[in-house]
């Protein structure tokens, strides 16, 4: 059973009905890019606790894999009592899909390097933090994704503002957000890293990620850092995932500053950013790889074959049914494939789709993420005739 649809959701589908399972995709509306693909569909609000029991008491899964933030996720410990499987596992899901959770694991118990941060619950009580942890910091809603909510505040003008986006775009029912100091990073990666139940941690090569308006628009690998720095992340993911146990791929965020590597964020499912690996830059994707963990099967190694760079499709409309034109200007390129989600909404700056390109090691990567940018560009978002 997958607990959210999205675009995500509809790749480790795939690769779950290639490995011959039977899929029960779940979200909020009908018509997700995941039910597209799956088996069998259920439209409920995942915040409802006996909404999700009574789907669970329904199909009863083997496994549970969730794809969101905002689900009851409380009720994973009952159902991994009944003997489910929850992905990773029901104290990781739990603690992850909340930035409270996650942080406090990471900077307090675990001692690794983050960002000043302080929580507030009051509009009153961001002004505090502000005045702590100083200016410029960056808000964020303690249950979001893809950058939704998050803004930044550089002077006293930015407060309100930064307090209601935070308020209204964060998912679930957490009245609370988190005050980062903004670090003066020089760049920013993702470390996808994979559990397994009778294996070793394996670490796939780093992905380098651009992001505007707090959401990811172009990732490219490999990405070559100082010595020692890549290290230093594997070791700090592994950490981070270790103590929240469980299996599948997580996609663990690290600034990257000139001292070395600095703790951002973790998720436990495969990464917005990772799409870049559908551009066959390693021998299995990052979905793949979800699923061989998750299922038990064994994953020997993950060899870097291609660089590769993503790009996403962004919609500069708003329709309903959207069509698509340009992507046989894509298909043009031999080392190119595009992926259209299948949203049934377009809106302003939504992700559509995305364009993957990949070329051989030792390419300049820069300048596939260039490239993959360009031809993102050529396909538009349009209205349904």
């Amino acid at each position: 059973m997958l607990l959210g649809s999205g675009e995500l959701g509809k790749e480790f589908v795939i690769a779950a009905k290639r490995l011959g399972q039977t899929v029960i995709a779940v979200d909020s509306y009908a018509g997700a890019p995941a039910m597209q693909v799956a088996d069998q569909f259920e439209v409920i609000n995942m915040l409802d606790g006996a909404e999700l029991d009574r789907i669970v008491d329904k199909h009863r899964p083997d496994l549970i894999v969730p794809e969101i933030e905002a689900i009851r996720t409380e009720r994973f410990y009952d159902y991994e009592k009944a003997g489910i499987q929850v992905v990773p596992s029901a104290k990781a899901a739990n603690f992850t899909m909340n930035r409270k959770a996650i942080r406090d694991l990471a900077a307090q118990e675990l001692g690794l390097k983050t960002a000043n941060y302080r929580y507030s619950k009051t509009f009153e009580e961001l002004k505090a933090a502000v005045a702590e942890v100083g200016m410029p910091c960056v808000v964020k809603p303690l249950m979001s994704s893809s950058g939704k909510g998050q803004s930044t505040i550089k002077s006293e003008a930015d407060f309100e503002k930064a307090w209601n986006t935070a308020s209204d775009k964060g998912r679930g029912d957490l009245n609370e957000v988190i005050v980062e100091a903004f670090v003066p990073f020089l760049s920013e990666i993702t470390l996808l890293t994979v559990t397994q139940k009778n294996g070793e941690t394996l670490f796939c090569a780093p992905i380098g990620h651009r992001q505007e308006r707090g959401d990811y628009q172009e990732s490219w690998q490999p990405v070559f850092l100082p010595e020692g720095f890549e290290e230093e992340a594997r070791r700090m993911a592994a950490m981070v995932t270790k103590a929240l146990g469980g299996v599948g791929i997580w996609g663990v965020e690290f600034f990257i500053v000139e001292e070395g590597v600095v703790f951002s964020e973790l998720s436990p499912r495969p990464h917005d950013t990772g799409m870049v690996t559908l551009a066959g830059t390693q021998n299995l994707s990052e979905f793949e790889l979800h699923c061989r963990a998750v299922l038990g099967l064994p994953i020997p190694e993950i060899r870097q074959e291609k660089a590769g760079a993503s790009a996403v499709i962004l919609s500069g409309i708003e329709t309903i049914s959207p069509e698509y034109a340009g992507i046989d200007l894509v298909c043009q390129n031999s080392h190119a494939d595009v992926r259209i989600f299948g949203k049934e909404t377009a809106r302003i700056h939504r992700r559509m789709g995305v364009v993957v390109v990949n070329a051989e090691l030792g390419t300049d990567v820069l300048e596939l993420k260039q490239t993959a940018r360009n031809l993102a560009d050529l396909v538009e978002v349009k209205p349904s005739k």
